[in-house]
């Protein structure tokens, strides 16, 4: 029975058209191929989903009638995927005759079904109609928001079809040029035109080939910066371009554009012309936009050439056209009269609660009011009693006094009690720290040597593998040969560049080891720790920006000039504050990589001196650490990167070898904050 209906459906919608010009695009014919040849259910729908998307600027009726048997069949066998694709393609039906409420609702379920189904390319398409439908409502920041996640999307898993991609790429430049951003609106438009031009595969896309909107919209952008002789030369090169394709919409667009600039010259005879053939156009899918605004410009044509009959006549096909189109204007005073009505609901309730809040004052007062009488007779009847208890009172607060004398006593020698435990515990500590930086000293000496041998032959044999391949090439060996003898020559070489990275790896971990075991043996000095700490981050800033030499980031300072200098280890400190430093500089620079939209890269050192305590607080705008690692961000040999080794060191500097705290803290979309707290125990002799 299915079969039956698509192959009567093919009929109804392919008998007659047999040319471009009767409603077929180029890849409807092998679409139509395949859906015949096609067993599974799946696939069918996902064809007509296609087949539809080949009629959507040429033949309406026939977009409509392959996307409702698409829907149909999807809904019948349970396929999600094809569903989400069917019903974003009846989106397009609405959204182009300007109800775009239904056009949303449709692209809304849509969107709901393509992501429950994990339909990345429907995802994406789906989120590029929404935007056009806020792009055309003149609401060209959110359309980028849309389009942004739609390109996102497509580039995250790239596919032979690029038509989408450049469409999304075009529709950045439409949206950037409706805000005035001429330079962002080149650079997309340039763009997508380059990928047009070079791409091999964009005349194979059901969407058919988008160079007739681009086109348009570069000749739009040269409009607006005062170029009109440029513009009517790419209006031209779109018309010409959507007929190959039977875009009839395209065409009309451009032969409106032609009469608009024609008519802004005073070319009226001109104008006129392209005017009629784009009515003529969209009256044939129909596309009202088109119908509403080259009949209007028809209207005024004529009424500036006083011929009121022709005025006449284009005014009432306009009028019919706008009677079928839903007012955007009106649906944003629609959206703004319900948002007022939920404002007013809101203040309502909150009337109601202040309301009630004044009713349990009151009661409450009354409650009071009468606990105070009831208080008054008490304390006439019972002043005698108090009289008697008086003495009583001053025998209990000496027995208190002397209570809380020995209570201070016992804390007090409690507290010593800890001081004498942790001492001994640090003492004991610092012995195995001791028999431990010994070992790992050892250790990490008998591994350098390996380990370098490792990268030096390593390196060796990539040069000679290099070398050989040379003089291979000079030998007479057939082709086939040569090429076995050079993929294996370059994977040899590439197994071996491999080494190198992970020798390279492991003599990190051993400097790490080595620096951790030296422990520290300077003496204690007074030092200034707001300058200290400010040189050492621009120095691991410097460092970081030698080995990537395009990563910038701003540094925020904001030290407390009341700091005071503390006695410690500065070799120590630095390498502790080094720690810090490049974790979060390493954090800055890992979110800088997924390129987000107006993001800066920011570390902000400040510090604090209160409560007998030095704090130096160290916060980044880089990506955030999941709870899991945060519980073992302090920890030593948990993998990853060399800032691990460094905040491990820098803890163990801070808490053991100073008596201070080093803590960490991260939230969602707000980065990592360290705060390092010196007790003041360690400042300097005044």
């Amino acid at each position: 029975m299915t079969n039956r209906l698509l192959s009567l459906g093919l009929l109804v919608c392919t008998a007659g058209w047999s040319l471009p010009a009767h409603g077929q695009s180029p890849q409807t014919r092998p679409l139509q191929r395949r859906l015949a040849a096609a067993t599974v259910d799946s696939s069918r729908v996902l064809l007509l989903a296609d087949l539809a998307a080949t009629y959507r600027y040429s033949r309406f009726d026939s977009l409509h009638w392959f996307a409702t048997q698409g829907t149909a069949l999807a809904r019948r066998i349970g396929y999600a995927k094809g569903e989400g694709r069917c019903l974003s393609r009846l989106a397009i039906l609405p959204g182009e005759r300007g109800n775009l409420p239904q056009a949303l609702r449709l692209d809304l379920q849509a969107l709901q079904l393509a992501q429950s189904s994990q339909d990345s390319e429907g995802t994406a398409r789906t989120l590029n109609q929404m935007g056009l439908l806020y792009f055309a409502l003149d609401d060209f920041r959110l359309s980028l928001r849309y389009y942004f996640q739609a390109l996102h999307l497509y580039q995250a898993a790239p596919a032979r079809d690029t038509s989408q991609l450049i469409s999304v790429i075009t529709n950045l430049g439409a949206s950037y040029e409706g805000l005035r951003q001429y330079d962002s609106a080149a650079f997309f438009l340039n763009k997508a035109w380059g990928m047009t031009a070079h791409s091999r595969a964009v005349h194979r896309s059901c969407w058919g080939n988008p160079a007739p909107y681009v086109l348009r919209e570069l000749g739009l952008l040269q409009v607006a910066q005062g170029h009109p002789d440029a513009a009517l030369t790419f209006y031209r090169r779109s018309a010409r371009a959507a007929f190959p394709e039977n875009d009839r919409r395209s065409a009309s667009r451009a032969y409106q554009y032609m009469a608009e600039l024609f008519r802004a010259r005073n070319q009226t005879d001109s104008s006129i012309f392209y005017a009629r053939k784009a009515l003529a156009l969209a009256q044939t899918l129909p596309f009202i936009v088109g119908i509403v605004r080259n009949n209007k410009l028809l209207t005024e044509t004529f009424e500036q050439l006083h011929q009121p009959d022709s005025s006449l006549r284009y005014m009432r096909q306009m009028l019919v056209a706008q009677d079928s189109l839903f007012n955007p204007r009106r649906i944003k005073q629609l959206d703004a009269i319900g948002f007022a009505e939920q404002q007013r609901l809101q203040e309502l309730e909150v009337e109601r609660a202040q309301l009630q809040e004044r009713l349990r004052t009151g009661i409450l007062l009354t409650g009071l009011a009468g606990l105070l009488l009831v208080s008054v007779v008490l304390w006439r009847t019972n002043r005698q009693q108090r009289r008697a208890h008086q003495l009583l009172r001053h025998l209990h607060a000496q027995v208190s006094q002397q209570a809380q004398e020995l209570t201070t006593q016992r804390d007090d020698l409690a507290h010593t009690l800890k001081d004498l435990k942790i001492a001994q515990s640090q003492l004991v500590l610092r012995e195995k720290m001791a028999s431990l930086g010994e070992l790992m000293a050892g250790v990490a000496h008998e591994i350098q040597n390996p380990v370098n041998c490792v990268r030096k032959f390593a390196a060796i044999s990539v040069e000679l593998c290099e070398d050989i391949r040379q003089e291979l090439h000079k030998l007479p060996l057939p082709l086939h040969e040569q090429e076995i003898v050079d993929e294996m020559l370059q994977n040899l070489g590439q197994n071996h560049t491999k080494i190198v990275a992970h020798g390279q790896r492991a003599e990190s971990i051993v400097r790490g080891m080595l620096e951790y075991s030296k422990g520290g043996s300077g003496p204690r000095q007074p030092t200034d720790l707001n300058r200290m700490s400010e040189e050492y981050l621009r120095l691991t800033y410097q460092d970081l920006r030698a080995k990537h030499r395009h990563f910038n980031a701003a540094l925020l300072l904001d030290l407390d000039p009341a700091a005071q200098p503390l006695n410690v280890i500065r070799q120590d400190i630095g390498r502790a504050l080094v720690g810090v430093f490049s974790a979060a500089l390493q954090a800055v620079q890992q979110r800088l990589a997924q390129a987000e939209e107006d993001y800066v890269p920011q570390v902000e050192l400040s510090t604090r001196y209160a409560q007998q305590t030095l704090e130096i607080w160290v916060r980044d705008n880089g990506l955030e650490l999941a709870p899991e690692a945060l519980e073992q961000v302090f920890r030593r040999f948990q993998g990853g990167s060399d800032a691990r080794l460094g905040l491990s060191l820098s803890h163990d500097i801070i808490t053991k070898g100073h008596g201070g705290t080093l803590t960490a803290s991260s939230h969602a979309g707000s980065g990592t904050e360290y705060i390092i707290q010196l007790p003041e125990a360690d400042s300097a002799l005044r």
